[in-house]
């Protein structure tokens, strides 16, 4: 649809035909006074279930606004199932991370604590209010799920079987992440693990070596920084294994 709008926003509300939306007071706001949008103006609706759907603004007031649906644009795809579990980085990297993550398409983003890790603590808040904006400004359909920092030991713990983990690692004897995926199964679940900026310890990548859903990939011959490195390796996933094989929609 060559018609379709350019404004896009989640909400959390089923959606369906005629029914009334009521969208955030920040929603508002930028709606009524960045966007200057008035009343009939068209915006894009999606909520990660129904698919997208059309609407048109009905009120914008000071930290409030409704929404009539009307029409559905899109039916609700079914995305790729691959998780971003990485060591935290400082602050400014981090929200470039996370937002990128969700551009390529990770289903879930799941920060852990190592050995090295130097960042204490997270405000999970702001990382999903990264996801949810990434993913309007891209089209997705989804959220990515966005986790609390826990302990990467705590992780593997509860790890499900039929995921399979691609450690992307610094160095040693590595299988390239192309040859990797060009060889893999490509039905089922899958995760890549990050490390934090001083890499892991031994006794970590000892354990990790052992586990029987773990695969070590390289990144190639240059020390990449962690933020980097998960964009690559997500982005070699998608590249091989998948939606990047499909062709982009009619917009």
């Amino acid at each position: 649809m060559n018609d379709r709008p350019s404004t896009r926003l989640y909400v959390e509300q089923d959606l369906a035909r005629c029914a009334s939306v009521r969208v955030k007071p920040e929603q508002a706001h930028y709606l009524k006074n960045v966007l200057r949008l008035g009343s009939g103006s068209p915006v894009a609706l999606f909520n990660g279930r129904d698919g997208e759907w059309l609407a048109s603004v009905d009120e914008l007031g000071k930290g409030r606004g409704t929404l009539t649906v009307s029409a559905q644009t899109r039916q609700q795809s079914v995305e790729g199932d691959v998780w971003l579990v990485f060591a935290p980085v400082k602050r400014a990297r981090l929200d470039f991370l996370v937002q990128k993550a969700s551009e390529l398409g990770a289903s879930a983003i799941l920060p852990v604590k190592t050995q090295h890790t130097i960042v204490a603590r997270l405000n999970v808040e702001r990382l999903r209010a990264n996801v949810v904006e990434a993913a309007e400004q891209t089209g997705r359909l989804t959220l990515p799920h966005v986790d609390d920092m826990r302990p990467l030991g705590e992780l593997l713990h509860e790890w499900p079987a039929d995921r399979k983990l691609v450690l992307c690692a610094e160095s040693g004897p590595v299988t390239p992440i192309g040859e990797l995926f060009s060889k893999a199964d490509p039905t089922g679940p899958w995760a890549v693990l990050i490390g934090p900026e001083g890499g892991f310890a031994k006794t970590e990548l000892d354990h990790l070596s052992n586990l029987p859903f773990v695969s070590i990939a390289g990144l190639g011959p240059r020390l990449l920084r962690a933020d980097t490195a998960a964009i690559a390796a997500l982005a070699c996933w998608q590249a091989m294994l998948g939606d990047w094989q499909m062709r982009p929609p009619v917009r």
